[in-house]
């Protein structure tokens, strides 16, 4: 049992881990200032299953004193409160820092200044890698495919902070990395690929496989920028809480590391080649697409070499991407109304 802090507790991410880990016995705070759309009704999700079960305060990362004072007394700290959309970090570059980088460095100071030496876990990106534009690439009819990164990129890639939203979060990155080096704080950070699953209110800038799917349930064309055979690896999201849970247990291990942590080379989709097929079993008739122009910074493949965690902390993921897309699928039936109302106060 522990004293946990989740920074954006009441995210996509954060409401399933902090599910779970109540669940688990743990005393839980959820630090969010809910300005996400969809935070509040998930927050209210939490409240009707867990009750009192967990502390919520509602806060910014940007206030370091408001930080702070959630942050004392914690064990473990669950850093996921982010600006999460490239095109927004472009439009607005002083936010998007402010949140991510700012915002990481206060959730580090309060950590290292709360006197328990807690463990921190930084939600970080696979974005810090760049476009990648210079990797050999091949095209079959599926899908992209690298050249020489047989299993995926290593986290030994070269850095290449493209977009506000890529520099943002790897300064964020390197922060945590370097507060293990020089304060001996117990950090690790995971360089996240696609994850996706309940309580995600996935639009097109973001959580792109949870847009697919609420379009596809509701009969809305879906709109596809590049030519649909970009390649991704995709996590669901019980399986990263298992990668989270699991790398606190061996934080002798873990400790100062970086991870990169998605479904890897055997759980990989094609945006659209692959993913139609899927849609269109579970909707039970063909989904309408159109094509637009590649967006700046858009990856043609992105698969995470995930053989580090597997090696240090004995995690892989165990969810195959049609039957996490099916459970996704399920909850967005569930939840549809919910979901529609989400959308008309975006």
């Amino acid at each position: 049992m522990a004293n946990v802090l989740i920074t954006g507790g009441a995210g996509f991410i954060g409401t399933n881990l902090t599910q779970h880990l109540v669940g688990k016995g743990n005393h839980v705070t959820v630090f969010d200032n809910l300005s996400r759309h969809g935070t509040d009704h998930n927050l209210r999700e939490l409240r009707s299953r867990l009750g009192d079960k967990f502390l919520f305060i509602q806060g910014d990362v940007r206030n370091y004193e408001a930080l702070a004072e959630a942050a004392r007394g914690q064990d473990l700290i669950f850093h996921l409160a982010a600006q999460v959309a490239v095109t927004t970090s472009v439009s607005d570059p002083r936010t998007d820092f402010e949140i991510n980088a700012l915002g990481t460095f206060n959730t580090l100071e309060a950590a290292r200044l709360n006197g328990k030496n807690p463990i921190v876990i930084y939600a970080s990106t696979n974005k810090v890698y760049g476009g990648m534009d210079d990797e050999p690439l091949t095209q079959t009819a599926e899908g992209y495919q690298f050249g020489r990164l047989k299993r995926g990129v290593p986290e030994s890639y070269p850095l290449d902070f493209h977009s506000p939203y890529g520099c943002s979060k790897g300064s964020g990155d390197q922060y945590v990395h370097d507060y293990a080096r020089i304060y001996g704080l117990r950090t690790v950070v995971f360089r996240q690929s696609c994850i996706y699953g309940p309580h995600q209110f996935g639009i097109e800038d973001q959580g792109w496989l949870a847009h697919f799917v609420i379009q596809a349930a509701i009969g809305n064309p879906i709109n596809i920028y590049g030519d649909g055979h970009q390649v991704r690896d995709v996590l669901y999201v019980d399986d990263l809480v298992r990668a989270f849970e699991s790398a606190v247990e061996h934080i002798d291990k873990t400790s100062g590391q970086v991870y990169n942590i998605g479904g890897g080379p055997d759980y990989t989709l094609s945006v659209w080649t692959q993913v139609r097929p899927i849609l269109e079993e579970l909707v039970g008739h063909r989904v309408p697409v159109t094509f637009g122009d590649w967006r700046p910074g858009d990856q043609r493949i992105y698969v995470s070499d995930i053989q580090k965690a597997a090696d240090e902390f004995g995690w892989r993921p165990v969810v195959p991407p049609a039957e996490g897309i099916k459970r996704l699928w399920e909850w967005v039936k569930t939840s549809q109304a919910l979901i529609e109302t989400v959308r008309s106060e975006s």
